[in-house]
């Protein structure tokens, strides 16, 4: 329990202004939200705690403080608002003020920019899903023949990018003409994004000699931590999107996520100090899997409405056969 009580803490103290803001309701409201958000993140917990375990302790802790303020206030509250405000062209005070005063003038703007942050987030997510696919170097293999002879396509060129652009250009044909563009810019963007963070990931792994190995360590955690944090953004956005289907008050909005947030980033905590990606060995590969699929149907979201339950039953199902495949393959070790 040591592991989730900073989550409890703010759960406790989001539940609290939730009830100042909006009675008894609001509370209540704020704890669907943050159950919705643990239930559709999952995923994302596992993924992240592959990364985590990587990072040294002082970045974890920074993952689980100064992240969550992020996560929290930065992507879950004013990158709305200046996705909005970039769309629209009014000052962020504006939008500030429209959130708040009128909010379903705001959510009307912010569902009206789903295309692009479907398209950025589809991507980024897809490459994410391709970069461990194809990873050549990787022994395990949850699929068998198959998988194994995708991850020996990860000897080819740019591989991830090849098979990530290829398919945008030919989605982006069958789009309506007027957001075609904005498809092609917000997709390609986030391919970019991926790209250099990842390569800067690995550029500073693999510094040698000396005082520059300490540089690499500290310039490798901090890459690490913002690919968590654009990760963590790319699952974020239509959840903030989804979630004016259940309360258009951008506060308990913001109280209901940042509850489900905090539990998610205690989850991945709690996943690297029990080791449990090395006792459930597959659990990675369904969390990946998973997000292929959120990648897939974000990208479909462009032009149809997709149920947020089927997102999270689909992640679910992937998760939960891979940990019986885990425990299969642990007693099969184990005889």
């Amino acid at each position: 329990m040591q592991h989730f009580r900073l989550s409890f803490i703010v759960t406790a103290v989001c539940l609290a202004t939730a009830f100042y803001w909006g009675g008894i309701m609001g509370a209540f409201i704020a704890v669907i939200l943050g159950v919705l958000e643990v239930s559709l993140s999952f995923d994302n917990a596992v993924v992240n705690a592959s990364i985590l375990k990587r990072m040294n302790e002082r970045w974890q802790k920074y993952f689980l403080t100064w992240g969550i303020l992020i996560a929290v206030f930065g992507m879950r509250l004013l990158f709305p608002i200046v996705i909005v405000s970039a769309a629209t062209g009014i000052d962020f005070t504006g939008v500030t003020e429209m959130a708040l005063k009128t909010p379903a003038i705001y959510a009307k703007h912010l569902e009206a920019s789903h295309v692009q942050i479907a398209a950025f987030g589809g991507m980024f997510l897809l490459m994410v899903f391709y970069s461990f696919i194809f990873d050549e170097n990787r022994e395990l293999h949850w699929l068998g023949y198959m998988e194994r002879k995708m991850s020996s396509f990860g000897k080819l060129e740019a591989i991830e990018i090849i098979m990530a652009l290829g398919p945008l250009l030919i989605i982006q044909n069958y789009l309506p003409e007027e957001i075609r563009l904005n498809v092609m810019i917000s997709g390609v963007t986030g391919v970019i994004l991926f790209v250099i963070v990842d390569s800067f990931s690995a550029l500073f792994e693999h510094e040698e000699e000396g005082e520059e190995v300490v540089a690499a360590l500290k310039k490798s955690g901090m890459m690490s931590f913002i690919y968590l944090e654009v990760l963590d953004a790319s699952f974020s956005f239509d959840g903030v999107i989804g979630a004016f289907a259940i309360t258009q008050d951008v506060v308990i909005i913001m109280l209901g996520l940042a509850i489900g947030a905090m539990f998610v980033r205690s989850l991945t905590v709690y996943l690297v100090r029990k080791g449990t990606l090395d006792e459930y060995v597959f659990l990675e590969h369904g969390a990946h899997y998973a997000i292929g699929v959120l990648a897939g149907i974000m990208l479909v979201s462009i032009t149809h409405h997709i149920p947020e339950v089927v997102t999270g039953l689909t992640g679910a199902i992937l998760i939960a056969l891979s940990v019986m495949s885990s425990i299969r393959y642990r007693k099969k070790r184990a005889a």
